[in-house]
């Protein structure tokens, strides 16, 4: 490594995908080698999805820029939510030139970042590429990995998919997944101090998350609908928490207003990070379409009723139940919750952020060349 510090930029515009990446930047910030920044936006600067900027303050982080990328009523423009992204990170990186870019997943914003770096050359690193799912995020994560430099997968099926693709092994480095880091770790607040913090009254509840399809938008209504029967038929508890903001949100948030003032529902904008693993590790399920079941709900050994096709083709465990979009089919996966679940490390051990900063400070690594050439299989 040399004297001069590098300077890594983390783009990030969900609560999600900061989740994800808080243990990475935790461990940059605290480190004598880089410098850490971030450039925060999408939902993170809506108040409608929380203001959850104010996480990322409260964090401790110093170096965060707030860039507006859209207002709350451009919920399904995502084109033009790409467009103003790739526009004001642009301007900054033009100011202040990071060394690297790390950005996470299959979201717009992440697609604008690596479009970013790639034309400005400018290294990206992309966690957890080479995943698939439903819609079309597995697309925006195929098509970041592709112009990404840097690929930093959960396992060795991540692995395989990208060198499938064309990307050089080299590099490729399977770290886990990071959020698994603060999953596993001994400093998540206790279940009371979650009840009383969010004013939670009940002891036992399951969690609901539920977000738009955005290839079947034009089937949501009648499917949200047939969902928001069986939680209320259910006569159980539930943890409510609000979709993103991909198109077709309205249609969800309209939809669960006909809960409201329903006892057994309580219902939260966004939930801090920390608090949401301590609610998920003591949920009875968590309800929806939400990754977390796919991913998250496994390691706590925590059942998942998956809805619809968000998640299709994602690591299946006899954790998850999925169901379509039908009322009777949910009732009946709410009545019969597997049992006797043997938690997974299959995402990662919680040892991400420890391998992600062995591999930033390997001189080989700064010595990527920002032109990617196709690297043919061999058969």
């Amino acid at each position: 490594m040399q004297n001069q510090r590098k300077k890594i930029l983390f783009l990030t515009g969900t609560r999600a995908d900061f989740g994800k990446l808080k243990p990475l930047m935790m461990r940059v910030e605290q480190s004598e080698h880089f410098e850490c920044r971030i450039f925060a936006t999408g939902m993170h600067v809506l108040s409608k999805y929380g203001w959850t900027y104010d996480e990322i303050a409260k964090a401790g982080f110093k170096n965060i820029y707030l860039y507006i990328n859209q207002m709350s009523s451009d919920a399904s423009a995502m084109d033009i939510i790409l467009a103003n992204t790739v526009s004001g990170l642009s301007h900054y990186v033009r100011e202040f030139r990071p060394d690297m870019l790390v950005i996470h997943g299959d979201r717009v914003e992440a697609l604008a970042g690596v479009i970013v770096g790639a034309l400005n050359n400018i290294l990206v690193a992309h966690i957890e590429g080479g995943e698939i799912s439903g819609t079309i995020d597995e697309s925006v994560r195929h098509a970041i990995s592709k112009l990404a430099h840097l690929h930093f997968v959960a396992n060795d099926e991540a692995r395989l998919r990208l060198i499938q693709m064309g990307e050089s092994d080299s590099k490729i480095f399977t770290i886990g997944s990071p959020d698994i880091d603060v999953m596993l770790s001994d400093k998540l607040p206790s279940l009371e101090e979650v009840r009383t913090r969010y004013e939670i009254p009940f002891k036992k509840y399951m969690i609901f998350i539920y977000h738009p399809v955005t290839t079947e938008v034009h089937k949501l209504i009648s499917k949200v609908d047939n969902v928001i029967k069986a939680l209320e038929n259910s006569n159980r508890n539930f943890v409510v928490i609000s979709p993103n903001n991909d198109m077709g949100t309205s249609y969800i948030t309209e939809a669960l207003e006909s809960l409201r003032g329903n006892p057994h529902f309580k219902f939260y904008e966004s939930l801090r990070f920390e608090y949401f693993l301590t609610l998920l590790k003591n949920t009875d399920a968590i309800v929806g379409n939400s990754s977390a079941g796919i991913r998250e709900a496994p390691v706590y050994g925590v059942p998942t009723i998956n809805i619809g096709s968000r998640q299709n083709n994602r690591f299946n465990y006899h954790s998850i139940i999925n169901v379509p979009e039908d009322t009777g089919e949910i009732l009946n996966a709410l009545e019969n919750l597997p049992s006797d679940i043997k938690a997974t490390l299959h995402f990662g051990e919680g040892k991400s952020a420890e391998l992600f900063m062995k591999t930033l400070e390997s001189t080989e690594l700064w010595n990527t060349n920002c032109q990617k050439n196709f690297q043919d299989l061999m058969i």
